[in-house]
């Protein structure tokens, strides 16, 4: 199958605004310090690039059709291709340094607790003395750092696929990546579906998911079947957090998730939201559940964060979340409700 089968073969499959375009490609660069996401001091997450003909040319990115969102660049620190894909790190002009992955910013870190709070604390603050907690993604240590916040937690697995991811985020976001200093923590590096077939029936208080956009590989982290290994791993009345992209870009897929998790887990299914800046349209989402069990209402945090012992970490209080936050992020607008049925 030629290269053009292929591309037809995924745009089948895969939702048109869905479709994550590569916005890096090796070819565009024309100076060593010279990114293609890169154009006149400025990333934008919508660009990729071609200079097939002599001059490069410019395409929005599919996954977020019709909109871009771009930022000042300062100096590019660093760029390399790991095995499963592009690293950058640039520092920008008013977000700090930036994480980018394959053309796509994942974090900066003028904005970047909002989401590490809200995808850590939703789920921990929602059901009682925390003991053991899966993180599956999460390789800048983010998610770590405030799942440590809880003292009650005794074990925090992480498993993360990219040994690039880790050690970049070391180096360059120091204050994320202390999540991996934590005792606690035990580090896995390798395929989450993997890892997640061997866990043992009930492990798990809690789940986190911190995956990529759910396209490609990552698109296996948005199924039924993940989703059923999942509740394999959860204790009764466990809990997950899942990543679920933006509610003015993704409805139909958030739909389909939570359909797929109504169907998985016999307890609660719930959607929240947070704002960050930096993220397509400012907004992400999150898809919260719970096996059967104990019940938990995730729209109230009995565990409450402000109440904790260890919450303030590193000399840091949680600069976004609190449980006034918690309970407002279950409210959701008229028309998602509307678009998502099966809320």
């Amino acid at each position: 199958m030629d290269q053009n089968e292929n591309n037809e073969t995924d745009q089948t499959t895969i939702p048109p605004c869905c479709l994550k375009a590569r916005a890096y490609s090796p070819d565009a660069e024309l100076e060593a310090n010279v990114h293609a996401t890169v154009v006149s001091g400025w990333f934008s997450e919508h660009q990729s690039s071609s200079d097939k003909v002599g001059k490069r040319m410019y395409f929005n990115n599919p996954m977020w059709p019709g909109e871009a969102h771009s930022l000042e660049v300062e100096k590019i620190l660093f760029k390399e291709r790991s095995k499963y894909q592009e690293v950058l790190v640039f520092e920008s002009a008013t977000y700090g340094k930036v994480l980018v992955l394959d053309g796509i910013l994942q974090l900066t870190e003028r904005d970047e607790f909002a989401y590490q709070e809200m995808i850590a604390h939703l789920p921990l603050c929602s059901i009682k003395s925390p003991k053991n907690v899966l993180v599956v993604g999460g390789g800048d240590g983010g998610v770590l750092r405030e799942v440590a916040r809880h003292t009650s937690v005794e074990l925090i697995d992480i498993c993360e696929i990219d040994q690039m991811v880790i050690d970049v985020s070391k180096k360059f976001f120091p204050e994320l990546a202390v999540g991996f200093e934590d005792p606690r923590v035990h580090l896995h590096v390798q395929d989450a579906l993997e890892f997640i077939k061997n866990v043992p029936k009930g492990k798990y208080d809690a789940v986190i998911v911190d995956s990529s956009d759910p396209v490609g590989p990552a698109q296996e982290l948005v199924e039924r079947p993940f989703f059923e290994m999942i509740a394999s791993a959860l204790r009764p009345g466990g809990v997950l957090c899942n990543m679920a992209e933006s509610m003015w870009l993704h409805t139909h897929l958030i739909n389909d998730m939570i359909s797929a998790c109504r169907d998985v887990f016999k307890g609660s299914v719930r959607y929240a939201w947070a704002s960050v800046p930096t993220y397509p349209s400012g907004v992400i989402g999150f898809i919260l559940c719970s096996t059967e069990g104990p019940p938990v209402d995730f729209r109230v945090p009995v565990n409450p964060i402000e109440s904790l012992e260890g919450a303030i970490k590193n000399q840091s209080e949680p600069r976004f979340y609190n449980s006034q936050i918690h309970r407002a992020a279950f409210a959701l607008p008229s028309f998602v409700r509307k678009q998502v049925s099966c809320l």
